[in-house]
């Protein structure tokens, strides 16, 4: 069965900071398993003398009989357990009525396990969601459909059909059932975050003192997202399969095509060096302070195929410098800039690659960075 990596429930006193009232109802549900490990649940838990560490072991050694769904409420629990998963759940809690109690006031795992107590499914979906800002690399594809055809999210059954297409790739491919897929409208565009397994993994332990290994498959999220005024979607994944399995799977269950996005957005770094320090202008962005090319990588090609780095806190300065030009044969395949944007003081990196690749330091920086690769003429 698969397994978590349960860090903060490795120690009793993390099992402490969650009231015994909230804790002895979230382990009610499985009083039978507990009982078949030797360990009793009594009907009321008294701080002085309950039995953490005989919980902790139990946690840490799971079995075959151990109920999925306990495996999965203590990883989520677990997982947002921190002082920021608290301010999401509380801000989500407050949104849908949800009571939050505590006395003086609830901790973070008791913030987590109250709202799982209250409705599981919004723990999953903002644990998920945090998942989102963490995509920075993405690869860009487009409809050819003229007009763009309007868009609506798709409905619960279309979602259910998803997952299921989704889940019968995943299981041929060896990482099992399970996919789910979260949509999230954010910043005038819609993003789907897809839950799937990973193939199984196997790591050494220790149990009572002894070598053994778990065996387990690892949680993975990829992450989409759709601009319904240009019909581009951006997708974040690992494998070039798993990117083409959601191009065709989104076109189909989304807007009835496989074929749907069946265009690729191609960037060209050309117009650094045909337009050179003036392709860097960003005065027209709103949210864009100024660019700096920071570094350049040019293919030389020939037999050995070639390739050529080039870094400098200024490229075009370093040039200027050296009274030396960008070279004319090689093809520019990547670039990296540094950008100041107008709401940070720290300036971050952007990464775009010709082909369909841009890589950014926070996910909300590509709608500012799309403007200016557009007007700048980046963008085929």
């Amino acid at each position: 069965m698969a397994t978590y990596n349960l860090r903060r429930f490795s120690k009793p006193d993390i099992l402490k900071t969650i009231s015994p009232e909230h804790l002895s109802a979230f382990l009610s549900h499985h009083r039978d398993f507990l009982s078949t490990r030797g360990f009793d649940l009594p009907s009321s838990i008294d701080p002085a003398t309950f039995d953490y560490d005989g919980l902790v072991d139990i946690f840490m050694e799971p079995d075959v009989d151990t109920p999925k769904d306990l495996s999965e409420a203590l990883f989520f629990v677990d997982e947002m357990a921190t002082p920021d998963g608290m301010d999401i759940l509380q801000e989500e809690a407050e949104a849908r009525g949800m009571t939050i109690t505590g006395s003086p006031d609830p901790t973070p795992a008791d913030v987590a396990v109250q709202v799982w107590l209250q409705d599981k499914d919004v723990l999953e979906q903002k644990h998920a969601e945090r998942f989102i800002v963490r995509r920075r690399s993405f690869e860009y594809y487009r409809t050819e459909a003229s007009p763009i055809p309007a868009f609506s999210p798709p409905s619960p059954e279309a979602l259910k059909a998803l997952e299921k297409d989704v889940d019968d790739w995943f299981e041929k491919k060896k990482r099992g059932r399970g996919a789910r897929v979260f949509v999230y409208p954010k910043g005038g565009e819609t993003w789907f975050l897809v839950r799937h397994g990973e193939p199984y993994k196997r790591e050494g332990s220790i149990e009572k003192g002894e070598p053994s290994s778990i065996f387990y498959r690892p949680e993975k999220f990829d992450v989409l997202a759709y601009d319904a005024s240009t019909g581009e979607i951006r997708v974040n994944a690992a494998s070039k399969g798993e990117k083409d399995l959601y191009r065709r799977q989104f076109g189909r269950h989304v807007f009835g095509s496989d074929d749907f996005f069946s265009g690729a957005r191609e960037y060209t770094l050309e117009p650094l060096r045909t337009d050179g320090e003036a392709s860097l202008v960003c005065t027209d962005v709103d949210g864009m302070d100024w660019a700096k090319l920071k570094e350049v990588q040019y293919y030389w090609g020939g037999a050995c195929h070639e390739t050529e780095v080039r870094k400098a806190d200024d490229i075009f300065a370093a040039l200027k410098d050296s009274e030396r030009e960008m070279p004319t044969k090689a093809r520019i395949i990547r670039a990296n800039f540094q950008v100041k944007f107008t709401d940070s003081k720290t300036p971050r990196t952007v990464v775009i690659r010709a082909g369909n690749t841009a890589q950014y330091t926070r996910d909300a920086d590509s709608v500012i960075i799309e403007k200016w690769l557009t007007l700048r003429h980046f963008i085929k």
